[in-house]
């Protein structure tokens, strides 16, 4: 199937990568402007519950405190036993009710049920209402705040929502009744104006006292919504978030309702204004990316043009393009390029044989310094307290050298290598004693197999070397086998193994081009494996603090004569 032409590509893209951020913009911005209208909704029913549920509770206590006060007073007192002072009596009450925001009429009974003072005279009905429904139930509790949620016409217009009283004692007997009878309206007046589309004030048992809206008033005075969720009621169709406060002492409920449901006309407004605005967008965006991709598609045929004919093998597939921006610059480039591609072809042919001859000489003279500085170490510490045994030394590191130094050949026998492995072992014996053994599992088949001159003995001096950090005695193991038509190598010691932060830094620097300072003998070891037999092949670490390190060396299996060196 034929892939679309980069003119429509770019036009795609183009549009791809505009059209779509602007239409997730979008819809990021409508969820937000939701969740913000919820979030909104929500926080201001809170704010007003509380701000409700203090003004009401500042307005309670008040009355508490005051007929707390009234019940105890000498004036109310002698009012009661000989309807004298009742001047003293009005006086209270209208400087205390001119002080509060919610207003009341004020009743004092005595116990032949005669009103000694009445804020509110005119009104037969209410005073009928009170002895019949009040009195009796302060003289059935007369130790108890009584406080009531009835409504109570005033012939005044006025209208109580709540009745607060308590029977009046002296020498623990009843002599009267204190009564207040508290305006609905100026509780309305507490409600109004705070961030709520509906607040209602309850008592303990949902009859409600205050609303701002009469549609949440039910059978007998009582709040009784279609709840949906904890948190969601439905009254006449709308949905309306609903935050409950109580008050301290549990007298109150106070619920504020805030309508959660954006409305209709505004939605279909908004969704006309973004429909409107993304059609303009996307034909905007479509001429501006069939002008920008024709622009472009005339120069990048150029190109494409003079990389196939590079593909064909034509190293003269040279290309002009004049149009002063980034497409002539990159056709000088591509230019410049196929200049030094040529001549890059014509000298690495020389040079690369050059090159790998010199670097295996290289790698392969790296070994000698490194163990000379370790065995002559080793002599050093031996001439001091066993001269037989450095003179024995001595002689086993003539040998060495002997067949280290010799250049004449890159591969030799196994077998041969081991020999020289072996003595290089000894002289580590001498000085260690019994604290360090190694053992040798080699197959007889492998022995006459060709491997790069001093394979193995890198290797086993690291392990030498950072094998008896923290520890007394080492053992070594090297095992050869063959395995799918490659000899794996493995020398494995019981050390104390390599962090594994710094086993990850080893791995990662053997791969690098040049050594990075993680030991020359690994180093060399992987690369010149790597050069000799190609990427496949080369030197593995694996290691565990506390148990030890595990070296493997990947070669090819090449029999005896069959080498081509």
């Amino acid at each position: 199937m034929k892939g679309k032409s980069f003119k429509e590509a770019t036009k795609h893209l183009f549009l791809k990568y505009t059209v779509i951020p602007i239409l997730i913009l979008i819809v990021l911005f409508t969820l937000f402007t939701v969740i913000i209208f919820h979030l909104k909704a929500v926080y201001d029913a809170k704010q007003a519950g509380r701000q409700i549920s203090e003004s009401i509770e500042a307005v309670y206590k008040s009355y508490q405190e005051e007929i707390k006060r009234m019940t105890s007073a000498s004036a109310v007192l002698e009012s009661l036993q000989s309807h004298s002072n009742i001047n003293l009596v009005y006086e209270e009450f209208y400087n205390f009710n001119n002080s509060q925001e919610v207003k009341s009429n004020f009743y004092l009974i005595d116990r032949q049920d005669v009103f000694v003072a009445d804020s509110n005279k005119s009104n037969d009905e209410a005073n009928e209402d009170i002895l019949k429904n009040v009195v009796p139930r302060l003289e059935k509790d007369p130790d108890q705040l009584l406080t009531s949620v009835e409504k109570m016409n005033f012939s005044h217009g006025q209208l109580s929502s709540m009745t607060i009283g308590k029977a009046v004692k002296q020498d623990d007997q009843i002599i009267g009744y204190l009564v207040y009878k508290l305006y609905e309206e100026d509780f309305q007046h507490l409600i109004f104006g705070e961030k709520t589309d509906i607040a209602v004030v309850t008592d303990a048992y949902n009859r409600i006292v205050v609303t701002s809206n009469e549609i949440v008033r039910g059978l007998m005075n009582k709040f009784q919504p279609e709840r949906l969720s904890k948190s969601k009621i439905q009254i006449k169709n709308d949905t309306y978030y609903m935050n409950q406060t109580e008050s301290a002492d549990n007298t109150f409920r106070i619920y504020t309702l805030n309508n959660t449901e954006i409305d209709k006309v505004v939605l279909i407004l908004y969704f006309i204004f973004i429909g409107i605005t993304c059609s303009f967008l996307f034909i905007l965006l479509r001429v501006l990316a069939e002008k920008m991709s024709r622009q472009n598609a005339e120069s990048i045929d150029k190109l494409l043009i003079a990389v196939d004919q590079l593909k064909k093998g034509d190293l003269t597939s040279y290309v002009e393009i004049h149009t002063g921006d980034e497409f002539e610059t990159l056709a000088n480039q591509y230019n410049t390029m196929l200049d030094s591609l040529n001549d890059l072809m014509n000298r690495n042919r020389e040079l690369s044989e050059i090159r790998k001859v010199n670097e295996i000489k290289m790698l392969q003279s790296q070994f000698r310094p490194h163990f000379l500085f370790n065995v002559l170490e080793t002599l050093r510490y031996t001439m001091i307290s066993n001269k037989d045994k450095a003179q024995d030394i001595i002689l086993s590191l003539s040998s060495l050298l002997r067949y280290s130094i010799n250049q004449t050949m890159e591969h030799v026998v196994l077998e041969q290598d081991l020999n020289y492995t072996i003595d290089y072992l000894k002289l580590h014996k001498l000085r260690f004693n019994d604290r360090l053994h190694y053992t040798f599992d080699i197959p007889e088949e492998i022995k006459y197999v060709y491997v790069p001159k001093l394979l193995l003995q890198p290797i086993i001096e690291n392990a030498i070397k950072y094998g008896y950090q923290r520890q007394t005695s080492l053992n070594i193991w090297i095992k050869a086998e063959i395995a799918a038509e490659q000899i794996i190598f493995t020398v494995k010691d019981d050390g104390k193994g390599i962090d594994p932060k710094k086993l990850y830094d080893i791995q990662t620097k053997k791969e690098a081009t040049e050594n990075n300072q993680i030991g020359i003998g690994l180093y060399n070891t992987h690369h010149r494996v790597r050069l000799q037999y190609g990427d496949e092949y080369g030197l593995s670490i694996d290691s565990a603090m506390g148990e030890g390190t595990t070296v493997q060396v990947t070669i090819p299996y090449v029999k005896g004569g069959e080498l081509d060196v």
